[in-house]
């Protein structure tokens, strides 16, 4: 299935049914009075979290959504039926903005969570709310009114609590292989991984985490080198970042000056993803001379002055992987407790999520605003001052 993490959308609530003119025609009631009933509610739209789905695409081949009208009323005083309302299924992990406003809507992180997106129109009302002691055959009855009609942005980050971060190649998928039940492509040349991957760490019945692989950076993907930061997003949901480091490339290119790319790219792209803990995992010593590994490693942690965790493992062979999973869960394990029991420690991590949330409304709208540049420059068909730039020659 083709992976896509963002669509737009339009959403449309349905229109109140309008209120009924009538009175009441009976037999021997020769002057009945009025009986005109109201309207039906429009029919609202929802977003509902599914925990089934995993990817936008079903949104790329149908753009519009529409709830049900509500019927008009009728005589006798019957009201008309609302419309349905309509509820549509997203990813748990989904981001819904409102492209006009750039109002974060809502951010559906849980399943089952509903989320009311476009609010059905209200039901006219029939001419027997406007009868009166002076006025005993009104003829005023209200409009039902339309319902809200919003351009919806739809951006889904996977939900996991460890994400890979490091170059192509540096065996970030080899390691999500070796740890979990994922199986994402892994093959000796950089770019095997274009979509994100997931995959559940088991380390007994009830202990397990869901770790994050993302395409990998290279140098300049900040402006657009590569893929460049488009997958970054999918790890501002995590808790811990692991920065994977290939002490051995194949082209023979300096691990320090990569896992340096690396780090700036990261600040470009988001200085609250940033700041998220990162532990440095060197991985692929199995390609070192036991002897020197050591010693590469020392020079490695010396040189990027790195003051976290430092992990060194074999992906492709186990090695070092399960004290490094082990190691993740006790971390996740304590975070937990910290954000249950320390209120100071929960606040902090709300606010970190709060000041991701905003950075990615800010790329929302500096997205949206290209966009809307480009639309306006090619729908530049008038004569202004910047059409003198060609010169006409008249020729006899």
């Amino acid at each position: 299935m083709q992976f896509v993490d963002e669509a737009s959308i339009i959403v449309e609530a349905g229109k109140g049914g309008n209120g009924c003119l009538s009175f009441r025609r009976e037999k021997y009631v020769p002057k009945g009075g009025p009986d005109g009933g109201d309207g039906g509610h429009g029919g609202s739209v929802y977003l509902i979290g599914d925990d089934a789905l995993n990817t936008l695409i079903d949104f790329k081949y149908q753009r519009f959504y529409k709830a049900e009208n509500g019927q008009g009323g009728m005589g006798r005083q019957m009201s008309g039926k609302a419309g349905e309302d309509l509820h549509v299924k997203v990813p748990v992990g989904t981001t819904v903005i409102d492209e006009d406003t750039l109002e974060v809507i809502a951010d559906v992180t849980e399943i089952g969570q509903v989320v009311l997106v476009a609010d059905g129109g209200r039901r006219g009302l029939g001419n027997i709310h406007f009868k009166s002691s002076t006025n005993r055959a009104p003829r005023r009855t209200t409009p039902g009114t339309e319902g809200d009609r919003r351009n919806l942005r739809l951006e889904m980050k996977v939900m996991a609590d460890v994400g890979l971060l490091g170059m192509p190649n540096a065996g970030k998928s080899t390691l999500i292989r070796s740890v979990s039940a994922a199986k994402p492509k892994v093959a000796n040349y950089p770019f095997t991984t274009l979509v994100p991957n997931l995959g559940v760490v088991k380390l007994g019945l009830h202990e397990h985490f869901v770790m994050a692989d993302v395409p990998g950076l290279i140098e300049g993907a900040s402006d657009g080198a590569g893929l460049g930061l488009r997958f970054l997003k999918h790890l501002t949901r995590t808790r811990l970042l692991l920065h994977v480091v290939d002490v051995a490339p194949f082209d023979e290119t300096d691990p320090v000056e990569a896992a340096e790319a690396i780090i700036h790219e990261l600040g470009q792209f988001s200085p609250t993803l940033a700041e998220l803990p990162r532990w440095l995992v060197l991985n692929k010593l199995d390609l070192i001379e036991a002897t020197e590994r050591q010693a590469v490693i020392d020079e490695i942690v010396q040189r990027l002055d790195w003051q976290g965790p430092v992990f060194h493992i074999s992906a492709i062979s186990n090695e070092g992987t399960q004290a490094l999973v082990q190691a993740v869960h006790r971390w996740l394990t304590e975070q937990q407790r910290l954000e249950h029991e320390d209120e100071e420690a929960r606040a902090r991590e709300q606010e970190m999520r709060a000041r991701m949330e905003e950075e990615a409304v800010a790329r929302t709208e500096a997205r949206l605003g290209r966009r809307r540049k480009k639309v306006d420059e090619d729908d530049d068909d008038d004569f202004d001052d910047d059409d003198y730039d060609v010169e006409i020659e008249y020729a006899p």
